[in-house]
């Protein structure tokens, strides 16, 4: 069996330009520098071919396998800075080795071992990209407006929409296939735990999907209660709702900002209606530190109307900042976020967050005329599509600074598929009872909907981290 080593040799500057990258190579392996020896797998970033992360200690190993014919290496930003790299060679033999295969599992299209066939593996696949296509049958496989955990706000179909195509277009990543949403197996994994998720009204949106997701593993619903007992619609502090059968919670925390907004410091200026304290997590945070699987979002109130201009400033120790923009108020914000992961949340913990759900407002705003019920079908034209927003850049920015520290964060892309279903919120067709002239909903989702997409990407990616498996979590009462 032969030996091949690859030399890794680090650079401040750019050794091919990502134009040329799009030409030369199909697969990157990547150094960033973490100090980590684990695999993280990312695929897709690059036109005609995929963009893989390997985190290794050292700079020159030795492999003993055949995986791929690969010769190019190409740039990545991370952080604040460009790493390049470079393989000087490549030539590997190929070897029955199945444990160093399997960590190759992101080269899986060009692996072939001996005695082996190819199989999907969650690992490889990049499910932010991709495409929305028909499905007669997808709207059937889940949960419909029956479920008891809805908010009639997010019934369409029962406040009046006629149009039920929006329900039936399934969500196709590029390269792989998303693994079939199985309630029964992430009840299981998640028995005597929990699921919190927190932020603002779109994460509830996501958490009452998760909800009747989960119903179909569930052989008696009047097993489902809220330990409070709480309704769900119309409650704007915090629900868990007991899966009695398997002693687990599925909980939601209501924190548009994630940090304590609260009375302004005496002598403030009188502009100052309230303050968000930059540098204080909600109190709600000893409410999750034992939780098995977190899901955060934040973004939709982290604008003017709903900050300054509505005399909500921000705040640092005691001091409030008044020329600080919303921009850097959000930044901040994160990094308190991150510390506070960092140092309370059990390193064993699933971390997600979630990235920004998209709004389709059009002809106005939210608050002025904005409209969305003329919207039937996906957007079939990226070219029309929005730019990138802050809050995912930042976000993305965080997480990745949350890994380097060894812990299970991850950055739940959602925003482009999301981007592409302007035909899928709520528009005129609110609750019973809401006035003609109401603001039409172009914000959050109907359900079934968009957001169980983003809950069968949660579980494609949690099975890929092998959450639930030799789960040592202690048991509750």
């Amino acid at each position: 069996m032969k030996e091949c080593i690859i030399d890794i040799k680090l650079s401040d500057k750019p050794l091919i330009r990502s134009s040329e990258c799009q030409q030369k190579s199909n697969y990157i392996i990547v150094f960033d520098g973490s100090g980590s020896n684990s695999v993280s797998l990312t695929k897709g970033m690059f036109k005609g071919g995929g963009f893989s992360i390997w985190l290794v200690n050292r700079y020159r190993f030795r492999l003993r396998s055949c995986v791929i014919d690969i010769s190019i290496g190409c740039l990545v930003q991370t952080m604040s800075y460009w790493i390049s790299l470079f393989l000087e060679a490549l030539c590997l033999s190929v070897a029955n080795d199945t444990t160093l295969l399997s960590r190759f599992a992101f080269l899986s299209s060009n692996v072939t071992p001996n005695n082996s066939h190819k199989s999907p593996l969650v690992e490889a696949c990049d499910y932010s990209r991709g495409r929305w296509v028909w499905d007669e049958t997808y709207h059937r496989q889940l949960y419909d407006e029956n479920c008891p955990f809805l908010d009639p706000g997010f019934r369409c179909r029962q406040n009046g929409r006629k149009n039920e195509r929006f329900r039936k277009w399934r969500w196709q990543p590029d390269g792989c296939d998303i693994p079939r949403f199985n309630a029964s197996d992430l009840l299981e994994r998640n028995r005597n735990g929990r699921i919190v998720f927190a932020g603002d009204s779109v994460g509830r949106n996501q958490w009452e999907s998760l909800l009747c997701m989960l119903t179909q593993g569930v052989s008696n619903l009047s097993k489902i209660y809220e330990v409070n007992g709480n309704p769900i619609s119309k409650h704007n502090g915090f629900l868990v709702m007991r899966f009695q059968e398997y002693n687990m919670t599925v909980e939601y925390y209501r924190t548009p900002f994630l940090c304590v907004i609260g009375r302004p410091p005496l002598n403030s200026s009188s502009n100052v209606r309230s303050t968000i304290r930059l540098d204080e997590l909600h109190w709600y945070f000893n409410k999750w530190v034992a939780a098995d699987v977190l899901v955060f979002n934040s973004g939709h109130w982290w604008n003017p109307d709903k900050t300054i201009k509505s005399g909500i400033y921000f705040q640092e120790g005691g001091r409030v900042n008044m020329t600080m923009n919303v921009k850097e108020a959000f930044r901040r914000s994160l990094q308190t976020w991150k510390s506070w992961t960092l140092h309370n949340l059990d390193p064993r913990s699933f971390v997600f967050f979630r990235s920004y759900s998209s709004v389709h407002f059009r002809n106005g705003t939210w608050n002025d005329g904005g409209e969305c019920d003329m919207q039937t079908e996906p957007e079939n034209d990226p070219t029309k599509l929005e730019i990138e927003p802050y809050y995912n850049i930042f976000v993305s920015g965080v997480v990745k600074q949350t890994q380097y520290e060894r812990r299970k964060a991850h950055f739940l892309n959602i925003t482009y598929l999301s981007e592409l279903r302007k035909d899928g919120h709520p528009s005129k067709y609110r609750e019973p009872g809401t006035p003609p002239d109401a603001p039409q909903d172009c914000s959050h989702w109907c359900l079934p909907g968009v957001p169980d997409t983003w809950n069968e990407l949660l579980y494609a990616q949690l099975l890929s981290e092998k959450f639930g498996i030799n789960k040592i979590f202690p048991e509750r009462g």
